[in-house]
């Protein structure tokens, strides 16, 4: 595929202010893993000069090889006992009303990560009592009593990414399968929990397959949505087959609202945690 050039409107933002500094250093201080890092998020800049960040938990080394993703895959660490209580610290010092966390996938443990997963929600709310919460799932290969472990620790909303549409699945995710993520959205909707995904554009996705993906998550009850650009991470990952233009995230945005979506954020640099606190101050 012809390389596609990114467009002029399409800046990443870079931070540097004293709350920047002062964000990364409680991070590395903690030993802490951040998706902003790591997924090389075009957002980080403004998010670490607010003080906030996207914690990712079970070390930083994926089970999994997704096309889209920049997380080193291979062979992980053991868990690390003392991260929740790092986590829960971190977002102490942060100050942080929300706390947005997620993780690599760990295939590797009998558990896939599910108990280390409710022992940092725990923690989180034990030291941050008057902190929201939201948890970005792996899919857990859907078996629904590790999901229903995540939605027994209440978590405030619980979102697990479909990532891009039905027919590109299995090219864009290693695992993954778009029935299965759907699985893990209803269940986490049947527990009573506040469901919400995301989806990624430019990967050669149809407008008509987004309006399905729409219907797919609206069938589940998943009544929260991010849409963004992928931006490919390197040269080993995905190309971009598309740079959608900002027109086009703003129609996608009413139209979900229009078909009962209570939130979307929809735009070329939105990502999965992206004003994430929002969704709170809207809730019922």
């Amino acid at each position: 595929m012809a390389h596609v050039k990114k467009p002029d409107w399409l800046r990443v933002r870079l931070g540097g202010n004293a709350k920047f500094s002062e964000t990364k250093n409680i991070v590395e201080s903690h030993c802490l893993h951040t998706i902003c890092a790591s997924g090389r998020c075009p957002n980080m800049g403004e998010c670490w000069e607010k003080g906030t960040a996207t914690f990712m938990i079970s070390g930083d080394i994926c089970t999994r090889s997704c096309r889209f993703c920049n997380t080193k895959t291979g062979k992980p660490m053991a868990l690390n006992v003392n991260e929740p209580e790092n986590v829960a610290r971190s977002i102490a010092l942060m100050k942080l009303k929300h706390a947005v966390i997620t993780s690599v996938d760990r295939d590797d443990l009998p558990d896939l990560g599910a108990e280390h997963w409710v022992n940092t929600i725990n923690k989180i709310k034990e030291i941050n009592p008057l902190t929201t919460l939201e948890v970005l799932i792996p899919d857990f290969q859907g078996r629904p009593e590790l999901i229903d472990k995540v939605c027994n620790a209440l978590p405030d909303v619980i979102s697990h990414n479909m990532e891009t549409v039905r027919r590109l699945t299995p090219d864009v995710r290693s695992a993954a399968k778009y029935d299965t993520s759907l699985s893990v959205l209803k269940r986490i909707s049947e527990n009573g929990c506040r469901a919400k995904s995301g989806v990624m554009l430019g990967l050669g996705e149809t407008f008509n397959e987004i309006i399905e993906l729409m219907h797919d998550l609206l069938s589940v009850n998943c009544r929260i949505l991010t849409i963004g650009q992928y931006l490919q991470p390197s040269r080993k990952h995905l190309p971009v087959s598309e740079y959608i233009a900002p027109e086009v995230f703003d129609n996608l945005k009413e139209a979900a609202l229009n078909k009962g979506f209570e939130h979307v954020e929809s735009g070329p640099l939105v990502r999965s945690s992206y004003h994430a606190e929002k969704i709170m101050n809207e809730k019922d």
